[in-house]
This record gives C-alpha cells, sequence and structure tokens, in this order.
C-alpha cells in the first residue's frame, strides 16, 4: 500500500496502489501511521514528504464496494472516522510533513493533507472536496481544518459545489504554498526538507510546529504567551540554544544534538485531547 525510504534525513513516503490511482482503504491508513510513528521515534529522520506512486497523488476513498463503500455497521457512538484517525496523528507528529502532490488528490486524498505543514503541488495536480457530489460529508477532520487554511468563504464554494480545482485554483486560494512543473516537485519537496534538516533545531522546529497548530483553537493570544513564555525559557537553558548562539557568532553551521525522542520539555505536550485510539491493523 505505501513505501518508505529515508533519503538524507528525510522520510519519504509514496501512496503505492498506482493502479488504482492510490486510493485509501483502512490497510493504507494503518501502515501510514505506522511509517509516521516510525519517523516520529527515528531521530535521523528530521522531515517527512508524502507523495503518490504514478500520475495520481490520492484519488480517494478506494470505491471498489460500489454502493456499500460507506455503510459501516459498527455502531454509531463507537465508530471513528479512519482518515480523522489519520489526520489527527498527523497533527501529533513531532517532525514536519510535507505533501507534493503530484497529481490527482481527491476526498480523503486531499483532506489527509490539510494537516501537514507544507503542499506543494504539481500543476498536473488536480484537486477536489467532493464529498456533495457523492452524498456524504467532510471527514478527515476537515470540517476543523480547511477554513483554518483558507477561510471560511473559499472552503464553503470548494465544499459546498464538489467541484475540482486546479494547482493554480489551489495555490491562488493558499491551499497550496507553491506550484512546480511535474519534473520538479520532489526536488522542490526535498529542498525545503533538506533545509529543515541541515540547518535547524529539531526540538525547536517541534515545539513550533505544535505551537502554531494548537493554538488556531486558542481564544485569546495570551494562551499562546502561555506557551511561548515557558519554551523561551525551557530552551534558552538547553544545549541547542547554545550551540546556535555560538555559531551564529563564530559564523559556522550549528551542529545541533538535542533529540526530540528524548529531550522535550516536561511540559510537552500540551492541551491535546489524546482519548481517541489509533488502529493500526
Amino acid at each position: 500500500m505505501i513505501t518508505s525510504e529515508i533519503v538524507d534525513r528525510v522520510m519519504i513516503i509514496t501512496l503505492n496502489r498506482p493502479e488504482r490511482m492510490n486510493a485509501f482503504n483502512e490497510k493504507m491508513c494503518g501502515e501510514l501511521i505506522l511509517a509516521l510513528d516510525e519517523a516520529d521515534e527515528n531521530d535521523d529522520v528530521r522531515a517527512v514528504i508524502l507523495t503518490g506512486a504514478g500520475n495520481a497523488f490520492c484519488a480517494g476513498m478506494d470505491l471498489e464496494k460500489g454502493a456499500e463503500t460507506f455503510m459501516d455497521h459498527t455502531p454509531l457512538v463507537e465508530y471513528r472516522d479512519a482518515g480523522g484517525m489519520l489526520s489527527l496523528r498527523i497533527f501529533e507528529m513531532k517532525k514536519p510533513m510535507i505533501a507534493a502532490i503530484n497529481g490527482a488528490a481527491v476526498g480523503i486524498g486531499i483532506t489527509m493533507t490539510l494537516p501537514m505543514d507544507i503542499r506543494i503541488a504539481s500543476t498536473d495536480a488536480k484537486m477536489g472536496f467532493v464529498f456533495a457530489r457523492r452524498g456524504i460529508t467532510m471527514e478527515a477532520c476537515s470540517g476543523w481544518f480547511l477554513p483554518r487554511l483558507v477561510g471560511m468563504g473559499k472552503a464553503s464554494e470548494w465544499v459546498f459545489t464538489g467541484r475540482m480545482i486546479s494547482a493554480s485554483e489551489a495555490y491562488e486560494g493558499r491551499l497550496v504554498n507553491k506550484i512546480v512543473e511535474p519534473d520538479e516537485l520532489m526536488s522542490a519537496a526535498m529542498e525545503i526538507a533538506a533545509d529543515i534538516a541541515e540547518n535547524t533545531s529539531c526540538v525547536s522546529v517541534t515545539l513550533s510546529r505544535q505551537l502554531m497548530w494548537t493554538m488556531l483553537g486558542a481564544n485569546h493570544p495570551v494562551e499562546s504567551h502561555k506557551i511561548e513564555s515557558k519554551m523561551i525559557h525551557w530552551t534558552g537553558k538547553q544545549a541547542d540554544a547554545q550551540e546556535g548562539i555560538e555559531a551564529f557568532l563564530e559564523k559556522r553551521k550549528a551542529d545541533f544534538k538535542m533529540k526530540s525522542s528524548s529531550d522535550m520539555p516536561p511540559f510537552y505536550p500540551w492541551g491535546t485531547d489524546r482519548t481517541y485510539e489509533v488502529d493500526k491493523k
């Protein structure tokens, strides 16, 4: 369902069902979550890139069951959307994630990218929040992520119409950071990932990533101030801060040693509801 490899401290995960346009199912979901667990636990991994094999990124939920695709007999109070479980796992990542959208990204194929940090699209890519055209509704926590990323007006237009949007429209609507030619997609993603891997403190990146995502739901800027005060107070006493300042003054490249697997502050994580369970089968 997926493949993964580590190249220059970057884990590249590829959705690998090209014969099905990388259509999503629960097995793929479980494999993705396990790969993300591995990325977080491996201190040699500083960033993650997700892309698709073949001409598509992900065509959405696999519809091989036809009209019964979305019929689930789990009791309503127990049912958890698989895409939502994946999005929640991505939300909690310590490592930054880049989506390299190489082709069609539809339904879960685009909503799974929303909790990622950076989205780069090929000029060949097309995206669609097509739920209303299939008689279903938004999923994968997209009701929380999408309006925050692109605004309520644009989110409403794309979701209510369910139409496909081009890479250029996605860029204009702030859904993707940049668009590039197809043969430049992975190099563009790797360039950003390499900059993170080679020049930054992993602990600093992890804390900043979680700060920005969790503060999207804060009611007042003082909530960010409280966390930022803890972070700057704690990081200022750590080895990476000393190394970063000394490297700057000595005009050399910093050699950060701290690890996100073992060197996080005692107040991390903060404010996260971990009452859900992730099925990795």
